[in-house]
């Protein structure tokens, strides 16, 4: 993979321009939606608008953006771990260990759990499973490589799915219903202290992996090149492994699985900004966060029904990534 020079002028001229993106989109998204809103009466308090613009659209707006970064930087980060170009948040299974506790939440009649929603702890819980299954079935001894974690995450990403579906198959209607809304994904308004805490997650995490760029970049290369630079793959394996599936699982806990936001968002960027992780990972961040508040709105406002966010984010996503890979097919990767 090409990494192109990265100067400091152009660094933050970038981050700035992304973060300005976001605050524009930030500002105009929650007063879009399919009943008309008066910012005034909303910021004097008077009800209905204060009511729909704080207590439903701000938090699913705030939400639809951390989500929308964490997977940009998850996709970022596995296809930097991974040296494959289609690698995604779901790739090594954690999204799908998400979605089975999610499933089997729904299945058990489970409702809450450590007061938190069982649907929640579930999901997290599943996406944990499925980590320690993938690390305990690639690490050989002390030595991992992106290689057999490829094969084992995609692997139990397959066995893990079959459960799903055979799950899924001996359910109730009201069940199966409850199932498939999970499994399509969507943003749906958070409590303000829900959004805190994801936040706490969220933030940090991306921004650990921002400091990291430099390890990135060479893992990105290949293992033996970054052992040559004095790093540690196997260190660096298991610490982006953990991270990416950290941000994942945050956000499928209470989302549900989303696609196309780890795919597009990167390699759309790569082809303007090129591959290095330093400038690569917090544009990625900003613009997946303005990408995902885009979409959310547009699903929610742009049509009779309201449509699940992932439903979109795959409609305009294929299409604009097949114009990428058919225009500039070799710098995507190579």
């Amino acid at each position: 993979m090409t990494i192109a020079a990265v100067t400091p002028a152009r660094t933050l001229r970038v981050l700035l321009f992304a973060a300005a993106v976001l605050l524009l989109v930030l500002c105009l998204a929650p007063l879009a939606g399919p009943s008309p809103l008066d910012l005034r009466k909303a910021w004097s308090g008077q009800w209905p608008d204060a009511q729909v613009y704080f207590a439903v659209r701000w938090p699913r707006t705030l939400l639809a953006a951390l989500a929308g970064g964490a997977l940009a930087s998850a996709g970022v980060l596995f296809q930097a771990l991974l040296r494959d170009a289609l690698a995604t948040p779901f790739t090594l299974g954690v999204s799908s260990g998400a979605s089975l506790g999610a499933v089997l939440a729904i299945v058990l009649g489970w409702q809450s759990a450590a007061g938190l929603p069982a649907l929640w702890v579930a999901s997290f819980a599943g996406a944990a499973l499925v980590l320690a299954l993938v690390l305990s079935i690639s690490a050989d001894g002390r030595r991992l490589s992106s290689f057999t974690l490829l094969l084992s995450g995609v692997t139990i990403n397959a066995i893990v799915m079959s459960v799903i579906m055979l799950l899924h198959s001996t359910a109730t209607v009201s069940q199966s219903f409850a199932i498939v809304h999970w499994l399509m994904g969507g943003i749906e308004p958070l409590p303000y202290s829900a959004l805190a805490a994801l936040a706490a997650i969220i933030l940090p995490t991306s921004l650990a992996l921002c400091a990291l760029a430099r390890h990135w970049n060479l893992l990105s290369v290949g293992e033996e090149w970054a052992a040559s630079r004095g790093a540690s793959p196997n260190r660096l394996l298991l610490v982006g492994y953990l991270a990416g599936s950290l941000l994942t699982a945050s956000v499928t806990a209470v989302t549900g699985p989303i696609g196309f936001v780890g795919l597009l968002v990167p390699h759309a960027l790569r082809l303007r900004l090129g591959g290095d992780h330093r400038l690569l990972l917090p544009a990625s961040f900003l613009f997946g966060a303005a990408f995902l508040v885009v979409c959310d709105t547009a699903a929610r406002s742009l049509f009779a029904v309201e449509i699940p966010v992932s439903v979109l984010t795959a409609l305009v996503g294929g299409p604009f990534f097949i114009a990428l890979l058919k225009g500039k097919r070799k710098s995507l990767w190579l």
